[in-house]
């Protein structure tokens, strides 16, 4: 068999029949693609014209000489929105308020306070009722014990070798209740009332034990002198917290250790600075204040007078009505 030689450019059918079909299954995917993005975009069409039709009919509410003197920048979607000048920025960041952080210190109840007509009551029938469902206990069997052999004792008759070794008994649960009575009545229990409550120092830390103590301050505001909680103006690059921890810190001859409840502030208050100290760029202050409570050390007592521990009913002696006001919006019994 002579084998006849292929021109070139000439391929066998059956190349030419896989070619034709490779050809065709081109052309279908990109018909395929043509058809679904056309698709795509039909079908995003109603959604973007929900979206934007809203604002379209607010924008048209808008009378045009505002919106042509106004500088706007135009998005794709065709929503105007007002461009903002570097020079506008920086003066928007810059408050006209100044901040402060401030800590309400607090000192805890040392002693349990008394107990109340009604409380009282309750807690006598409390311990009826207790000791009634209760069971005895070793030293009140051991009594019942020494009873019954005392009894025996003066029975006729009692037979002392019976008992062997109870001679050696010397000390009697009577014997230990009558000692006991004795070292009760040479007990003499600390006074509720301290030197600084009858003095009346609200500078003393050890005042009114049974009942919780705030730290208040006097500082000079102008030609003004006002009591506030511990202060301090806030600085770049610390947050509020950090603030009131240095206002405690702060404070001369201070070696406090206080733990405070959170980092977020549990309050805040606003106020205008007098007339003669205001100014344009500083019309007043923004006081945040923390609570903490005090964990150990003290304040020395300034010669001044400038700071006090006060109750919560002392406070309104104190501060203003509108600083009370605020306080007294997170200040709870403890």
């Amino acid at each position: 068999m002579r084998w006849s030689r292929r021109p070139p450019g000439v391929w066998p059918r059956w190349r030419r029949e896989r070619g034709s079909r490779r050809h065709c299954c081109r052309k279908t995917r990109a018909t395929r693609r043509e058809l679904w993005d056309k698709s795509s975009v039909k079908m995003a069409a109603p959604i973007g014209k929900v979206l934007v039709r809203p604002l379209q009919r607010i924008l048209a509410r808008i009378p045009s000489s505002f919106v042509q003197k106004a500088e706007c920048r135009q998005f794709h979607f065709g929503i105007p929105v007002r461009s903002q000048k570097p020079s506008e920025a920086v003066r928007s960041s810059e408050s006209d308020w100044r901040l402060l952080g401030a800590v309400c210190l607090q000192r805890p109840a040392v002693i349990s306070q008394e107990r109340s007509p009604i409380e009282q009551k309750f807690a006598e029938l409390t311990h009826q009722v207790e000791l009634e469902r209760s069971l005895l206990s070793d030293h009140e069997l051991r009594l019942l014990e020494d009873a019954e052999r005392v009894i025996r004792k003066q029975a006729e008759d009692y037979d002392s070798d019976e008992e062997e070794g109870s001679e050696r008994d010397i000390v009697t649960v009577q014997d230990l209740e009558d000692s006991w009575d004795q070292k009760l009545r040479q007990f003499q229990p600390a006074s509720r009332i301290t030197e600084a409550d009858q003095k009346n120092d609200r500078s003393s830390l050890h005042r009114c034990l049974d009942d919780t103590l705030v730290l208040l301050v006097q500082e000079r505001v102008g030609s003004e002198a006002l009591w506030m909680l511990p202060q301090a103006p806030w600085e770049q690059g610390e947050n509020l917290r950090q603030t009131a921890e240095r206002a405690l810190a702060s404070r001369p001859g201070s070696d406090i250790k206080a733990t405070f409840l959170g980092n977020a502030p549990c309050g805040v208050y606003k106020y205008k600075f007098p007339k003669s100290v205001r100014t344009e760029s500083c019309v007043g202050a923004k006081v945040f204040f923390f609570k903490a409570l005090l964990s150990s050390g003290s304040l020395p007592a300034a010669e001044n007078g400038s700071q006090v521990w006060v109750t919560k009913r002392e406070l309104q002696d104190y501060l203003r009505p509108e600083y009370l006001k605020q306080v007294q919006r997170f200040l709870m019994d403890l």
